[in-house]
């Protein structure tokens, strides 16, 4: 009873630091797990069966944080906001529908961090994988390059309202800056940015909205909808301008 009671409080230890671990701890985890296997269990069936049991458990940790860390840390919350800004000022609410619009953020994202994931695979991913590097040393390599980015897109206004808020000194220089205030602060800027082209976006619908309600009003067909006839202009319009091509190219340059 004591040792099953040893057990499982080592496993509900690991489980909740897995969610700190990258994913990149799967692939090198056997030392780390055997030894720990190895102080609640003395046989070797029932250290391997521990070990993989956890790993299991870190690697599904792991992957629910995903999602989160994608839209904190990642351009996919600037790119998917200003998608569905578009989506609404054309007047359609649920076209495209939410799948196609993930689905081209992700791969916008990608495109996007593409750098940033080549600089964590160079510096960090690939030591670690040749044991150049400890998984200490690969978490701090592997922040680098996504620190870098984050800073670059992040104003001082709001990366000041965030230390202020955590109630910290202010940083003498950036590497001082603690990723609990970094990552807020970031979002706060892309959140910014997504509105400002957004803004841009509904700038021209905008206008043929309120054309078309005055040449209505003008006629005395006022109980005629002006969605009904601005809808259609507003889709010709967009499709004669090219307008997806023009929204991606803005959002992407707007990274550089």
């Amino acid at each position: 009873m004591h040792e099953r009671l040893k057990r499982g409080s080592v496993v509900a230890v690991l489980v909740l630091a897995g969610g700190l671990l990258p994913a990149c701890v799967q692939a090198d985890a056997p030392a780390a797990t055997d030894a720990l296997a190895s102080l609640v269990a003395p046989g070797k069936a029932d250290a391997a069966e521990l070990s993989n049991a956890l790993r299991i458990l870190v690697l599904l940790t792991v992957l629910s944080l995903v999602p989160a860390l994608m839209i904190a840390t990642t351009s996919f919350l600037r790119i998917i906001v200003v998608l569905s800004m578009l989506r609404q000022a054309l007047g359609m609410p649920d076209t495209p529908p939410n799948a196609a619009l993930i689905s081209i953020a992700l791969f916008l994202t990608l495109f996007t961090m593409s750098p940033v994931l080549r600089n964590i695979d160079q510096h960090a991913w690939q030591p670690f994988q040749a044991r150049q590097l400890s998984l200490d040393q690969a978490l701090v390599e592997g922040l680098k390059p996504l620190r870098d980015f984050m800073v670059r897109q992040t104003r001082e206004n709001d990366l000041a309202l965030m230390v202020e808020l955590a109630g910290t000194a202010q940083p003498e220089s950036v590497d001082d800056i603690g990723i609990t205030q970094l990552i807020p602060a970031f979002m706060l800027s892309e959140l910014r940015s997504a509105f400002q082209i957004g803004f841009m976006i509904f700038l021209p619908f905008l206008m043929i909205d309120i054309v078309i309600a005055s040449i209505l009003t003008s006629l005395g067909m006022m109980m005629v909808p002006p969605i009904t006839i601005a809808l259609p202009l507003k889709i010709l319009m967009f499709i004669l301008i090219d307008g997806w091509n023009l929204v991606v190219r803005s959002l992407m340059s707007s990274f550089q």
